[in-house]
């Protein structure tokens, strides 16, 4: 015969309202599976990322997804022959989802790295995506960045703009909560010696970096110093003078992308 402990159960998802029971009537014990893990590449220039493949532990019932894609690579100066105006490289989209799971399921751990390559070109590579793979998932994803740009035409005003897209925030690319920033602001100069020029990548969304900022005074010619932060825009090289020289300044790459999962 059945007993009441045995069919008497709760499905907190759908028997529990919001903000019905206060803190201190739970069991610290009732969180005794939350945790928060990190997949991520190494924080460096030419990062390749890091997949993995990632179960559900036993007494799991929720996992929490959130990714940011990788940040663009930044442009080379390309040209001695001119001044330029400069677009920094921006930073690795945002996505995140929430589902309902059960212990035992595997998912595709995707953190995005960068495209191998620093540039001496006009434009720099587009950062790679981050993805997850598994149950209940279809596409799902955060894309990279746009890549820096610097640009010869006197006769063209540049600006910050959207990079890749002005992303709808629900559902895109699979996930519940997508977002983008904008890509690294414009500067620069219409003659022939440029002083004091700034280029600024930015950053990549509740992930912490800052936008990374270059300036050059007076100098021939400046390239990429380092490594950016994770989902960040790469540097990007820079001169103030026109001709005389045959050396192009060298970009770096964007911050590696990353993926952080919260399960309980």
């Amino acid at each position: 015969m059945a007993s009441y402990a045995s069919y008497k159960k709760i499905d907190g998802s759908e028997q529990i309202l919001d903000n019905s029971i206060p803190v201190d009537a739970v069991s610290q014990s009732a969180f005794a599976t939350w945790t928060v893990q990190w997949v991520f590449g190494q924080p460096c220039m030419l990062s390749s990322g890091c997949c993995c493949l990632w179960t559900v532990p036993t007494g799991v019932r929720r996992v929490f997804f959130e990714l940011w894609g990788s940040g663009g690579n930044g442009h080379g100066a390309c040209s001695n022959g001119r001044c330029q105006h400069y677009a920094g490289a921006q930073g690795g989209y945002y996505n995140s989802r929430m589902l309902t799971v059960c212990p035992g399921w595997q998912y595709t751990i995707c953190a995005g790295g960068v495209f191998p390559c620093c540039q001496f070109d006009c434009v720099g590579c587009t950062g790679c995506s981050t993805y997850v793979t598994g149950c209940n998932l279809s596409n799902f994803c955060a894309i990279g960045g746009c890549a820096g740009c610097a640009d010869g035409n006197w006769n063209v005003g540049c600006f910050s703009d959207w990079g890749r897209c002005c992303v709808t925030p629900t559902g895109a690319w699979g996930g519940d909560f997508a977002m983008g920033n904008h890509r690294g602001g414009y500067q620069g100069s219409w003659v022939c010696h440029c002083y004091r020029y700034v280029h600024c990548a930015s950053g990549a969304p509740f992930l912490g970096g800052a936008n990374v900022t270059g300036e050059i005074a007076e100098c021939w010619m400046r390239c990429a110093t380092g490594a950016v932060p994770y989902g960040s825009g790469g540097q990007s090289a820079m001169t103030t003078y026109c001709g005389g020289g045959s050396c192009c300044g060298q970009g770096g790459t964007g911050g590696s992308g990353v993926v952080k999962i919260t399960y309980f």
